[in-house]
């Protein structure tokens, strides 16, 4: 976990020294919401790493062997890949990104108890932000009035396999759902703020 805080002390430090330019509250709002999804990212990582760590290696065969080829989330609609991920609007990004932010906040609380304390408040910090960076666009409140926001996945009894492979499925699934929400978001904030210093 102490690597985590370092590259988390050292994202901090690149966002504060990156450009001397004004920072727009729009632009402070996405480097905050960045510092987030990474943090949670970074932390997925982390937490599957030390399950695996505390398996044995009969252990974690056998959940490789039956670990699902889809997550729950997976009934959300979203780019399968960079090009699709290009040619979807800013917008559509922020909600399908809040979308899959939000359809964590019940599986969540199937993880263990130190897993679960670590994860479920950043989820809601997170969620805030990405709701926050929709209402700053203008554009916003135009694609809440249609009344048909993108498809939420069920969180019905998805993940209802054994206590240990539920756990390895749940935090594989997390880690690749935050994985999508930073690229979603890297995407973003490149186009809304060309200066940003991306790669393609």
């Amino acid at each position: 976990m102490d690597r985590v805080i370092l590259l988390l002390l050292l994202l901090s430090v690149g966002v504060s020294t990156a450009s001397s330019q004004p920072i727009t509250e729009s632009h402070r709002l996405f480097s905050i919401a960045m510092l987030r999804v990474q943090n949670l990212h970074l932390l997925s990582h982390e937490l599957l790493s030390e399950f695996e760590r505390s398996q044995t290696e009969e252990q974690r065969q056998v959940n490789k062997m039956f670990l699902q080829d889809f997550c729950n989330s997976d009934y959300i609609i979203s780019p399968i890949d960079k090009h699709e991920t290009q040619l979807i609007s800013v917008l559509n990004l922020l909600s399908i990104s809040l979308r899959l932010v939000e359809s964590w906040e019940f599986p969540s609380r199937s993880l263990p108890v130190g897993s679960r304390n670590l994860i479920s408040p950043k989820l809601t910090e997170l969620k805030t932000g990405i709701q926050l960076l929709m209402k700053a666009n203008q554009d916003a409140a135009e694609m809440f009035a249609d009344g048909s926001p993108l498809p939420l996945a069920p969180t019905g009894n998805y993940y209802q396999s054994s206590s240990m492979r539920r756990t390895y499925e749940l935090l594989s699934c997390f880690k690749k759902d935050m994985h999508k929400v930073e690229t979603y978001l890297s995407v973003v904030k490149c186009r809304l703020f060309p200066e940003t210093n991306c790669t393609s």
